[in-house]
């Protein structure tokens, strides 16, 4: 049992990644707080609805999680939408809302989160292989994500220079068999040869399965990488090592 007796909190818990993280984590013997825009259905401890954009629903949410359970150990800031649109039609409202649930939602969760876990604790932020190579038909998502990666950077710092022995990490999954990049893939063309087109240009052959995020999401957030914080793993079978 990785997180016995750990109290969780994710974000975007009832999409693919998120609720993966949600059903692991619980495995591995941690109460878990799942949050998304409506609460989630899924199996978990406490189910609250969270609109990450919003300051005061973030600080309503922490508190109910933290009347439910005392303290909140780990942070996984996984609440995220992409927008399948190059730069040069993107709209300035299309931008605001992907930085808005991608970054802004990140940073609230970070600024609470640090304020607020216990010492030893574990912040998990989602980012994106699209941070790390080029994407031009996601240029507002890879721009959002590139910004959690530095975010994070700088939280880890001075996280550490506290004391408090509060870890900051991020993933950067690779193309995952999510309902979002069905999304992505719909919006590309035909939804089922964008997919198949994807999995050829991964390196080892295929999509990532939610599965796989969370184990990574899992590693971060134990006390296996008890002496890792300011990284960013990428969980895209080799995708940005080309």
């Amino acid at each position: 049992m990785r997180l016995a007796d750990k109290i969780a909190f994710v974000t975007g818990a009832a999409g693919g990644i998120g609720s993966a993280i949600v059903a692991l984590f619980r495995a591995e013997g941690a109460k878990v707080v799942a949050s998304d825009l409506t609460a989630p259905t899924l199996p978990c401890d406490l189910a609250l609805q969270l609109d990450v954009t919003d300051e005061g629903e973030w600080l309503e949410a922490l508190a109910a999680a933290e009347r439910q359970f005392g303290r909140l150990d780990i942070l996984v800031n996984n609440a995220g939408i992409a927008l399948t649109k190059p730069i040069t039609t993107t709209s300035l409202a299309e931008w605001h809302r992907v930085m808005a649930v991608n970054l802004d939602g990140t940073f609230l969760g970070v600024r609470e989160g640090m304020k607020r876990l216990a010492p030893g604790g574990a912040i998990v932020n989602l980012a994106s292989v699209a941070a790390l190579v080029g994407a031009p038909p996601l240029a507002a998502y890879s721009a959002a994500k590139g910004a959690v990666v530095a975010l994070t950077r700088s939280a880890a710092i001075t996280a550490a220079e506290a004391g408090q022995g509060l870890r900051i990490n991020a993933l950067c999954p690779g193309f995952t068999d999510t309902p979002m990049l069905d999304g992505i893939s719909s919006d590309l063309g035909q939804r089922d040869a964008v997919r198949a087109k994807l999995a050829r240009r991964q390196p080892l052959g295929r999509l990532c399965t939610p599965e796989e995020i969370a184990e990574a999401a899992l590693y971060l957030a134990s006390d296996a990488a008890r002496y890792v914080t300011g990284t960013t793993l990428a969980i895209d079978g080799g995708y940005s090592a080309q």
